[in-house]
């Protein structure tokens, strides 16, 4: 839509603008026809239908004003020159054209107004006393100015109503996009927290029903521990699986459940080795770093546990830990690889994967300020590491 052309007015509108430019044309005539009256001539025939048709047409092109707004005006304006009743109208579509805020155009046609209303007193010669020209070149020029001034006030009121109605409009794409944009981010937390939570627990859980399922071996004992391992996962997963709806269904200031962090990685270390896994755990970290580092410190483990489950059941698994507070936390997760080539006789099945726990946990790491690696090893092994930035807290309270 054209920004310069004007909202088209309703019917109601339209009839009330045109009965007011009707009724300020009415006392111009009626003074007219006075004076015609005292001169002792009277008005003739154009005074009683020439002039009112003319201004019954003004009228009429008024309604096209907004359309053809320059073509309007001019033609309502030379046309007021033969017709009394049509000052009205007159002034209505210079003011129209105002609204528009052009100075050539407002010019021109406030020009146009103004000597059309010297050549009228050539249509109804009514005679006026010496000396009073300045009166007739000044009345047209007053009534033309405040007709201006209001349809520029109209059209910067316009204007502003406009913006004001864009403003809002944007505002609200925004917001709109905002919200788009936080569900996205709402929905990859979720998914995030579901894999960290439920990846690990269920990945121990599929290894050793493996296990079971390969191995025609084992003892009684060694059958039972390994039942109780599924039985004890599976409910540690439903456990966490509640965990997590729970917070989804929680209201607005409802407590979180306890997050984990780096004091909780010998107790994973421990489930893994519980689950079958041969890991060994390294840490020369003695202090306590930040609750975020922490707890991505685990997770960076828990998936390297995950994945050496997954792909690498029965190879050995070292994690290592160090740092320092004033430096960076290096966490590490290199396994051997699998003990059993695949193809072979008694391969424990592999699990399917999502392929997006790397890639969250790279996000994860990156919104930590840290960098995460990963890479194959030679002998086909894999080699997890993250480096997580720990600043001093007395360094912090000082700056």
């Amino acid at each position: 839509m054209n920004k310069d052309v004007a909202p088209r007015l309703g019917w109601w509108q339209q009839t009330w603008r045109l009965t007011a430019a009707a009724a300020v044309g009415i006392p111009a005539w009626l003074y007219t026809g006075v004076l015609l009256h005292r001169q002792g001539d009277g008005p003739g025939p154009w005074f009683h239908f020439g002039d009112p048709l003319v201004a019954l047409g003004c009228l009429l092109a008024l309604v096209w004003r907004r359309r053809f707004p320059l073509a309007v005006a001019m033609t309502v304006t030379i046309a007021s020159t033969a017709s009394a009743l049509a000052a009205g109208a007159g002034l209505v579509a210079l003011g129209s054209i105002a609204t528009r805020r052009r100075p050539v155009e407002i010019g021109v046609v406030a020009l146009a107004y103004v000597a059309s209303a010297q050549f009228a007193v050539q249509v109804y010669p009514v005679e006026s006393p010496p000396g009073t020209w300045w009166i007739q070149l000044t009345m047209p020029a007053l009534t033309a100015g405040i007709a201006v001034a209001v349809g520029m006030a109209i059209g910067a009121r316009r204007v502003e109503v406009r913006s004001l109605r864009e403003r809002a409009e944007s505002a609200e794409r925004e917001q709109t996009a905002r919200a788009a944009q936080t569900r996205a981010q709402e929905r990859n937390r979720i998914a995030r927290e579901m894999h960290d939570v439920l990846a690990h627990r269920i990945s121990l859980v599929a290894m050793q029903a493996g296990v079971l399922d390969h191995r025609s071996n084992l003892s009684a004992e060694e059958n039972r521990v390994l039942v109780r391992g599924i039985a004890e996962g599976s409910h540690q997963a439903l456990e966490e699986l509640r965990d997590v709806l729970g917070v989804l269904r929680a209201e607005p200031g409802h407590p979180e459940p306890p997050q984990p962090s780096l004091d909780g990685i010998p107790d994973l270390v421990a489930d893994a080795r519980a689950s079958g896994l041969d890991v060994t755990l390294t840490t020369t970290v003695g202090e306590t770093p930040s609750d975020v580092v922490g707890r991505t410190c685990y997770r960076v483990v828990q998936e390297g546990l995950t994945n050496a489950a997954k792909h690498a059941p029965g190879a050995p698994v070292h994690v290592t830990l160090e740092g320092s507070a004033g430096s960076q936390l290096d966490v590490s997760v290199r396994n051997c690889p699998a003990a059993r080539a695949p193809g072979t006789a008694g391969t424990v099945r592999q699990h399917p994967t999502s392929g997006f726990g790397l890639l969250g946990l790279t996000e994860r790491v990156g919104l930590a300020g840290g960098k995460l690696r990963h890479h194959p090893t030679p002998g086909h092994g894999y080699l997890l590491t993250a480096q997580l930035p720990w600043p001093n807290p007395t360094h912090e309270k000082r700056t």
